[in-house]
């Protein structure tokens, strides 16, 4: 009898033509697609559990996810074997075998997303994965703003579509806003991310850019303790967004008291 072993897999896609990472009847989702590409190698139904739920349109470089399976693969032919199943706007990167309790959500350490914003001229080439403003933002007052949000927060303004009484606390290690040529990128580290958390951050730091909000209102959006107290930050559309890594620690550790159960960006 063949032992069950726990697989880790990186994951990067191209989440434009997927409606997300969960799963949802009728629908192409990263999740099912995975799901059935590793039953078409393995011949075994598995669950896939992701490190992020990232929404409709937003893309991954790192995402990270692990299945159970008893089909005696070296750990490093899972990547070449799954991407011949594969579509090519998705590809695994990397795959180890991790310990039986290993979680890919819940064993994260942090997660880092990156928000991309074309100022310059429309290029066809990056309007998959940048949103498109063409003009110019005052860089500095982004800066400013987004020094507000690290640190541990109730990010209640910043979400989208949370139930009454979810808790949308959560702790940003770094929030960084840099020109890199044409484009201005929004780099976020925190432990999680509630839903439209991460595209209403982008949002807001493009209002304070545009001068029609200050770095000083990013205090009162931080208090807010419920709805209709405050001007909701813009949403961003998805297709800017992308996951580039989730980290563990070398020592693995269940992280779920810095997480809850809420869909991440």
């Amino acid at each position: 009898m063949s032992t069950k072993r726990r697989v880790r897999l990186v994951v990067a896609y191209d989440g434009t033509d997927f409606c997300g990472w969960a799963p949802q009847a009728g629908q192409r989702t990263v999740h099912s697609t995975l799901t059935e590409g590793i039953r078409q190698v393995s011949g075994e139904e598995c669950e896939v559990v992701g490190a992020s739920r990232t929404d409709g349109g937003a893309h991954a470089r790192g995402q990270v996810c692990h299945f159970d399976s008893t089909v005696p693969i070296d750990p490093a032919k899972w990547p070449r074997v799954l991407n011949k199943v594969l579509a090519t706007d998705i590809s695994v990167l990397r795959a180890d075998i991790v310990p039986a309790d290993f979680h890919s959500r819940f064993y994260a350490k942090d997660r880092w997303y990156r928000y991309r914003i074309m100022t310059g001229a429309r290029d066809p080439h990056r309007t998959r994965f940048a949103w498109y403003y063409g003009r110019e933002l005052d860089l500095g007052a982004m800066q400013k703003a987004a020094a507000k949000l690290v640190g541990e927060h109730d990010f209640l303004a910043f979400s989208q579509m949370l139930e009454p009484g979810a808790n949308a606390v959560r702790t940003l290690f770094s929030v960084k806003v840099s020109q890199v040529r044409d484009e201005v990128w929004v780099d976020v580290v925190g432990t999680a991310f509630v839903r439209g958390m991460m595209r209403r951050i982008a949002g807001t730091l493009v209002e304070c850019g545009k001068h029609k909000r200050t770095p000083a209102s990013v205090d009162d959006l931080l208090a807010a303790s419920e709805r209709g107290s405050f001007k909701w930050p813009m949403l961003l559309p998805a297709h800017g967004l992308t996951l580039m890594r989730v980290r563990y620690g070398r020592t693995l550790t269940d992280n779920r008291r810095f997480t809850t159960e809420e869909q991440d960006d």
